[in-house]
């Protein structure tokens, strides 16, 4: 299943996180862990937020793709599951 895995991180812990000399390839690095679709950077409410596109085969994977964003990067962590257009037409197929 597709998620959307937001990342927050509040402004003292992005302000340490980026003065990290290694903090670009550990989020590279978490990017290829993850096997993300896509990732996306902004801010939100103020915090820098992180914003990745992933495709979990069961519940069970997601504490590997939000622990490290908890313990490495302090974020808040959300998931929400998406579709993709194809994924909505097969949807309402099965509405009827």
């Amino acid at each position: 299943m597709r998620f959307l895995v937001r990342a927050q991180i509040s402004t003292d812990a992005g302000n340490r996180m980026i003065k990290n000399p290694k903090f670009m390839q550990n989020l590279e690095d978490y990017i290829k862990k993850v096997n993300a679709e896509a990732s996306y950077f902004f801010e939100a409410g103020g915090d820098r937020t992180f914003a990745f596109i992933v495709n979990l085969e069961s519940s069970d994977m997601i504490p590997s793709v939000a622990e490290p964003l908890f313990q490495d990067f302090g974020a808040k962590v959300e998931f929400h599951p998406v579709m993709v257009l194809e994924d909505l037409k097969k949807a309402l197929e099965h509405m009827g």
